[in-house]
């Protein structure tokens, strides 16, 4: 049963593998056809993309949960909450990693800079909203639906502003550039849109479907532990939902493409700061509960802690690998 289990992770994360370098290899092509900017490409298109699996588990464990409607609701919350935190911790600290032992431990790494303080200063916002409603009563409906509105308005601004910024990104140098060629070009079929199109939809088809299958794998081990759905939900499935974001910056960060890399990461966490957080508001078990209240303040300690690297020019990757204690010190404090 073990060995079993540990197969079925290896497996999802191979077939994760295969759909972000087919993922990343397409976006670069689409971005650099239209003359997008790396903060757009990263920070909306990419970020949304691969953020379908941390979508979907929520919405599914709240809505199709079967009768126990109270551990769906803490599934969907504890997805909900454990997503930015495994972006803004381990994410951050595998690129800091990677980029360190590929160039050097204080080399400091150049994403665009006022894209990158843009995305986590929509992120931190959002939060701080999103921690103030745990306080606000459930029954009271109508600040909640408030609170929930305005973290929708907010990632529309963000959007919004993102793509204005883009324009000008380009003209000064941060259009994306690609020099691979497209995978299914090296099979054999012309180059077109349409192929882009293709190879992006097949990447992003296997990211989603990677992630269900080690997703599967982790609740077969989870099942071996008795491990609460709450506590579960904030530590181990976040491993899986949030694996397309950090493989896809990996690889950028590999390639040098440190505005892609950063902006994937930090643009899925606009993303989830805002709708998803939006959407896990409007849940019963959104509450002040010891659990919830350590998970959103490291996750917010965590991005501050970036924040900080970046406005005082101090982004390498002996500094960067640090975020990664987030993870470590929940982990010890609710386990």
């Amino acid at each position: 049963m073990l060995i079993a289990s540990i197969g079925t992770l290896l497996l999802g994360l191979f077939i994760i593998l295969g759909g972000s370098e087919l993922f990343t290899n397409s976006l670069e092509h689409v971005g650099q056809r239209f003359a997008l900017s790396e903060g757009l490409v990263g920070s909306v298109f990419a970020a949304v993309a691969t953020a379908l699996p941390e979508t979907l588990i929520p919405i599914v464990a709240v809505f199709f949960s079967g009768p126990s409607s109270t551990v769906g609701g803490h599934i969907g919350i504890g997805a909900i909450l454990g997503a930015p935190l495994m972006l803004v911790s381990i994410a951050m600290s595998l690129l800091a990693l990677f980029a360190g032992m590929q160039r050097g431990w204080h080399t400091h790494l150049k994403p665009e800079i006022s894209g990158l303080l843009r995305d986590l200063l929509y992120f931190l916002g959002a939060f701080i909203i999103a921690l103030l409603t745990l306080f606000i009563p459930t029954q009271l409906h109508a600040p909640r639906v408030l609170a929930s509105l305005l973290l929708v308005f907010m990632y529309v601004m963000y959007v919004t502003n993102t793509v204005r910024a883009s324009r000008m990104l380009v003209l000064n140098g941060h259009g994306t550039h690609t020099e691979n060629h497209l995978w299914l070009k090296r099979i054999g079929i012309p180059h077109s849109l349409w192929v882009e199109i293709t190879q992006l939809a097949l990447g992003l088809a296997l990211i989603v479907a990677g992630a269900k299958v080690f997703v599967y794998g982790i609740d077969q081990l989870a099942q071996l532990t008795g491990v609460s759905a709450l506590l579960l939900s904030l530590l181990i499935v976040p491993v899986a939902t949030e694996m397309p974001e950090k493989v896809n910056s990996i690889l950028w960060i590999r390639r040098s493409k440190d505005t892609l890399a950063f902006s994937n990461i930090t643009g899925a966490l606009v993303f989830q700061g805002t709708l998803l957080t939006a959407f896990g508001i409007q849940l019963s078990g959104w509450r002040p509960q010891t659990d919830i209240i350590w998970s959103m303040g490291l996750t917010f300690a965590a991005a501050l802690w970036v924040l900080l690297l970046s406005v005082s020019r101090r982004l390498t990757p002996t500094r960067l690998i640090f975020s990664g204690l987030a993870y470590a010190m929940l982990f010890i404090l609710v386990v």
